[in-house]
């Protein structure tokens, strides 16, 4: 697929939703993933409080490291290799918490289940608490045991708007930073855009662009997860839930704009098992994964399941038409369900 500007990504979400699903979805072959994960939230306070999210409390909880760990080695027994570690802004916090709770994982795993933790934004946060730049708070993290980060905190990378619903979290320059930062330090990672919410095609097709350029430039993203906004318990809760056919439409152009990027997930979380299973003849070629645990979209009125068993997954996959594969985290297929 050719490089394509800005002004051809916007116009894409103006053309029928069916022909783009063929364009997208011819670029995705037969097969589609899925991963045995678990999501663990150490903590919702934060000091950011952004008006799009219904997940930050000033009085919240924060795990003990022992309690990260815990979660995280009850869920490797159950099959998980690939623990999401997010939270917050939370400055009770300090690089020694995560350098305890990544060696500790680490070492209990045998180094058999991939780290991949703390959003861009969590990373640019914590670095500055702590007077470090930003490839030196990386490194640390890496040598504990960091194998990736999550694409979280990137909401839309168009600041005009990014001002209004994030206005003290890392800006987008900030963000892309910090990703071609830990790309060139080896740090592989993943990319979302939150969207349904004030934005407009235009800062879609910003987003989508800045992330392409930043994938020519490094190649170190993995996949791309388009994150339908929810908008109960936030600043935004008087806006509509995007609707299926709009949600379809962005993750197909999604699939066209960002061809080098190995995954677009169907984030089954936000979206529902049932859209998932049909975004997948729409651009999406995974499902993201079991979960086990996911907190901040229920947080904002997500009434998904807090997991799905990896049979489900699997059915899912198979009744759209599509060949199941679980993957690691870095979209290599370790097993094909034919």
């Amino acid at each position: 697929m050719k490089n394509l500007k800005v002004k051809e990504i916007e116009d894409l979400f103006y053309r029928d939703l069916h022909e783009l699903g063929k364009m997208a979805d011819q670029i995705n072959g037969r097969i589609a993933t899925f991963s045995v994960n678990k999501h663990i939230n150490y903590s919702n306070v934060c000091v950011s409080r952004c008006p799009i999210c219904a997940y930050y409390r000033s009085d919240g909880f924060l795990l003990r490291p022992e309690e990260v760990v815990d979660e995280a080695l009850r869920a490797y027994r159950l099959g998980a290799r690939e623990l999401h570690i997010v939270g917050s802004h939370n400055p009770d916090v300090n690089v020694e918490y995560f350098e305890r709770i990544f060696r500790e994982i680490r070492e209990k795993t045998d180094g058999n289940v991939v780290i991949k933790a703390l959003t861009a934004t969590e990373v640019s946060y914590y670095a500055r608490k702590e007077k470090m730049s930003i490839r030196e708070y990386l490194s640390r993290l890496k040598d504990a045991g960091l194998d990736m980060l999550p694409g979280g905190g990137a909401e839309i990378l168009a600041d005009r708007i990014r001002k209004r619903i994030a206005p003290n979290k890392a800006n987008s320059k900030e963000w892309l930073r910090v990703m071609e930062v830990a790309h060139n330090a080896g740090v592989r990672s993943n990319a979302t855009m939150l969207f349904g919410h004030i934005e407009s095609y235009r800062d879609r097709a910003i987003h989508l662009y800045r992330l392409r350029r930043l994938q020519e430039k490094t190649g170190g993203f993995v996949s791309f997860i388009p994150l339908v906004f929810h908008p109960a318990n936030t600043s935004f809760d008087g806006l509509h839930k995007v609707s299926p056919q709009e949600i379809l439409k962005t993750i197909a152009v999604s699939r066209i704009a960002l061809s080098n990027f190995k995954g677009i997930k169907a984030y089954w979380v936000m979206i529902g098992e049932k859209l998932a299973q049909v975004a997948l003849n729409y651009g999406a070629n995974d499902v993201d994964g079991t979960v086990m645990g996911e907190r901040i979209a229920h947080s904002a009125g997500a009434k998904t399941p807090l997991e799905l068993a990896k049979e489900k997954l699997v059915d899912l996959i198979r009744d759209a038409g599509k060949i199941p594969a679980e993957r690691d985290a870095f979209f290599n297929v370790l097993g094909v369900h034919s």
